[in-house]
């Protein structure tokens, strides 16, 4: 029974070290979750100080931070993203960018000339090969291999 006493009347350092633990986290995640966390973590280091048992400490803070997550971390994440540029970046930049294929490209490999002046090693997975000079589009991109596909010419119908 000492050991527990013990713990609850120093329960107050175990909340403050664990909402700088979460804060600390969360200014290198920038993510919200641990800042709710922590949010439950200060409730939790509350309920302490009024005088409420350890037990009751504990459900306290994690009912805080389910809230927080669940009704307000969301709100916070849109406001945060709103600002943001849509411009696509990195390999989502690539997907439907058109290209000129170099080399014969194959089920198994060969290069294409992309619009933005990249060359890349190339594959097709429609099962029939691509010459030199056809006109590509990148379907999707497999790790350092672009998969292409033939694009569609202005002749040919869309059957």
């Amino acid at each position: 029974m000492e050991l527990i006493q013990t713990i609850e009347q120093w329960a107050w350092i175990g909340w403050i070290v664990l909402i700088l633990v979460f804060l600390v986290i969360e200014m290198l995640t920038l993510d919200f979750t641990f800042l709710m966390l922590g949010i439950g973590g200060l409730a939790g280091l509350g309920s302490d100080l009024l005088g409420a048992p350890l037990w009751l400490q504990v459900v306290i803070a994690a009912a805080v931070a389910g809230v927080l997550l669940l009704a307000l971390r969301p709100p916070l994440l849109r406001r945060l993203r709103r600002g943001e540029d849509p411009t696509k970046s990195n390999v989502d930049a690539l997907i439907e960018l058109s290209g000129r294929v170099l080399s014969t490209v194959t089920n198994h490999g060969g290069q294409v000339k992309l619009a933005n002046g990249d060359t890349w090693t190339a594959r097709t997975d429609v099962g029939v090969d691509l010459e030199p000079g056809e006109s590509v589009i990148v379907a999707r991109i497999d790790g350092a291999t672009a998969v292409v596909r033939p694009a569609i010419r202005p002749e040919e119908p869309l059957a």
